[in-house]
């Protein structure tokens, strides 16, 4: 459920925002725990509980994109805009993730700035500040022609005058949807002989569907998040706070040398989908949800386990056996060739079904969304959605019960849309009771 920052150095989530503390993880359940002796204040791996020794980097295992992946999506980019109807002259490119997946380049959005301009053929444009370029150059990964531009110079008139060489004074730019509102602005002011649409037909294609190679490192991202929520989970004990059960996975994480998130709720906080700013602390008895994840090589997980501090009661079980049923029933009904919104009324209909309705009064939100260079993409898996499910697409599967005053469950697992048959899970395995959520 995680809402990532457009880098993948820098990850920040709207629970972040939200809560003020650390973000998601994913959510675990726990009966036995073992023995921990100190908690992991300054996040050494040193003071870290037994349950994290067996943690380490994912080294070898990680596959980086290639310079060839990224000349192949420039290349699927400038057949898109040929196509549309009628067709796009060039796509622009702001700071973003969309940089990353085109240039392979991680940009900080500022009030400077720097952007890549990709025609409908030929190679692509760059405008970056003068200052920059020698940084710039060092992840580009591909050839560009680079327009430099000084501090009192208009990097947007110069953008308008390496189109006019290009020969292109006219015509339909698409501008990609994190670009911030004044680059556009001025870029419009700079080139009024364009119009300028949005870049979704183009950018939500292109990233829409992944790769193998994408796919594979999704996966590791979500078996890496597993791994440290086993651990964490391990770890728990009566009077942390959930402050220090986030720091705990976020220490984990640091130990694989991954970047990662964990928002934890505890007891009522958890019958909000992204909790409270009240302080909470655990008691027994206490639902225990982590959500959230991490990133490889910029790829994101985001799973969801909820665990009970001791012995869950009859309601917890059965409400968390409604919202796995619910989880199967999305995995059963993501197909290619359905409609996204099909997901969300199978899932929708369990919880439904047992009760638990109608609409949105205890399942508050959609069934799923969109992941992979942002923790939230396009599409989404939300009520009357008419998107095309296409194989390669991945999604969220993260169906909820929340109980006001009581308390919440949410399983989250992420899923990819297959060419035949029912979607495939990218996480190690749905979550199998809240005795054993990781098996």
């Amino acid at each position: 459920m995680t809402l990532s920052r457009l880098s993948s150095q820098n990850r920040l989530t709207r629970r972040r925002l939200i809560q003020s503390t650390t973000a998601l993880a994913a959510l675990a359940p726990v009966s036995a725990l073992a023995p921990m002796k100190t908690f992991p204040e300054d996040k050494k791996e040193s003071s870290l509980p037994p349950a994290f020794d067996s943690l380490n980097p994912l080294g070898s295992r990680v596959k980086p994109i290639t310079t060839e992946e990224f000349q192949s999506r420039i290349a699927r980019a400038q057949k898109l805009l040929g196509e549309q109807n009628p067709r796009l002259d060039a796509l622009f490119v702001a700071p973003g993730t969309s940089l990353f997946y085109f240039a392979g380049v991680h940009w900080w959005p500022s009030e400077r700035l720097l952007g890549i301009l990709i025609p409908q053929k030929g190679e692509p444009l760059v405008v970056c500040p003068a200052f920059e370029e020698a940084r710039f150059r060092e992840q580009l990964r591909f050839p560009a022609e680079v327009r430099t531009w000084q501090e009192d110079q208009s990097p947007t008139q110069l953008a308008a005058q390496a189109l006019a060489d290009r020969g292109l004074r006219t015509g339909r730019i698409a501008v990609e949807e994190a670009t911030i509102f004044t680059f556009y602005d001025h870029l419009r002011q700079a080139a009024p002989g364009f119009e300028y649409v949005s870049a979704d037909p183009v950018t939500v294609t292109c990233r829409g569907v992944k790769s193998a190679h994408e796919l594979e490192l999704m996966r590791l991202a979500c078996e890496a998040t597993c791994d440290v929520y086993r651990a964490t989970f391990a770890s728990l004990r009566e009077g942390m706070t959930h402050d220090e059960i986030s720091a705990l996975a976020e220490a984990g994480y640091t130990k694989m040398g991954l970047r990662g998130d964990a928002m934890v709720l505890i007891g009522t906080s958890s019958s909000n989908p992204h909790g409270s700013l009240k302080p909470q602390s655990l008691r027994e008895g206490d639902v225990v949800l982590i959500d959230d994840g991490c990133t490889v090589d910029g790829y994101n997980s985001d799973v969801t386990r909820t665990g009970v501090f001791g012995k869950p009661s009859e309601k917890m079980q059965r409400t968390f056996e409604i919202v796995r049923k619910a989880q199967d029933a999305a995995l059963a009904a993501a197909r290619s060739g359905k409609y996204s919104g099909s997901v969300d009324d199978a899932a929708r209909g369990v919880v439904t079904a047992a009760g638990f309705g109608p609409d949105y009064k205890f399942f508050s939100h959609r069934v799923g969304h969109g992941i992979g260079l942002n923790g939230h993409e396009h599409p989404y898996l939300v009520r009357g959605s008419k998107t095309t499910l296409l194989a390669g697409m991945t999604f969220s599967n993260e169906p909820g019960i929340y109980i006001p005053g009581e308390f919440g469950m949410r399983c989250e697992d992420l899923m990819v849309i297959t060419e035949n048959g029912p979607a495939q899970l990218l996480t190690p395995g749905f979550q199998l009771s809240l005795e054993k959520p990781l098996g």
